[in-house]
């Protein structure tokens, strides 16, 4: 049984999709055990209470300083004992020693195509504000291992979505979402629990 942590710091949509996985059985093998936000009432947080998962806050302002939070932030995932760690939506740069500790055990979801709109500053609605202004025909949502960079770490997955005439950031993101990050994600999660990764 694949033990799970998931880190989150908003809605928690990606989060959703993976517990729905899990309760219908598109993931298998899988358990997931803690669902770590660095922001105090995150929806994400709820989704987790919803779902009977164990729900933790490491938010920087009740930390003195960046290296006790790191400490703190790495404290509540070691508690969890994850097999795998989830970033979903996670706006935290991961400290080296949490990289270098759980070294092929932590993915991301990134939505764009990889190498296109990644790195330092690309998250969220920007990420498609950035597809958008560039003119893209084509963007989608990429499954990656983390490393030592920001969007840097061996790609394992990748899916194609459109853009459509008419496209704001805010349809895009969506559509983004359920055409590949939330079938996407899930995807990896099993391959990894069944030994197909």
């Amino acid at each position: 049984m694949l033990r799970v942590a998931v880190c989150v710091s908003g809605g928690g949509t990606n989060l959703q999709a993976i517990i729905d996985a899990v309760a219908n059985g598109t993931i298998r093998n899988t358990q997931l055990v803690r669902v770590i936000s660095n922001k105090p009432g995150a929806y994400a947080l709820e989704r987790a209470a919803k779902a009977g998962i164990e729900g933790v806050t490491v938010a920087r302002k009740d930390f003195a300083d960046k290296e006790s939070f790191h400490k703190g932030l790495i404290a509540a995932i070691d508690a969890a004992e994850p097999d795998l760690i989830v970033l979903a939506g996670f706006l935290v740069v991961l400290p080296q020693e949490l990289v270098k500790k759980y070294s092929g055990k932590i993915i991301n979801i990134h939505p764009s195509l990889i190498p296109s709109f990644c790195g330092d500053g690309f998250y969220g609605l920007k990420v498609h504000e950035a597809a958008l202004a560039r003119g893209v025909k084509v963007t989608g949502a990429t499954v990656h291992f983390v490393d030592e960079g920001t969007d840097t770490g061996p790609i394992i997955a990748q899916k194609a979505v459109y853009v459509q005439e008419g496209d704001t950031p805010e349809t895009l993101q969506r559509r983004v979402m359920e055409e590949a990050e939330w079938i996407l994600l899930p995807q990896v999660i099993d391959q990894i629990a069944n030994g197909q990764l």
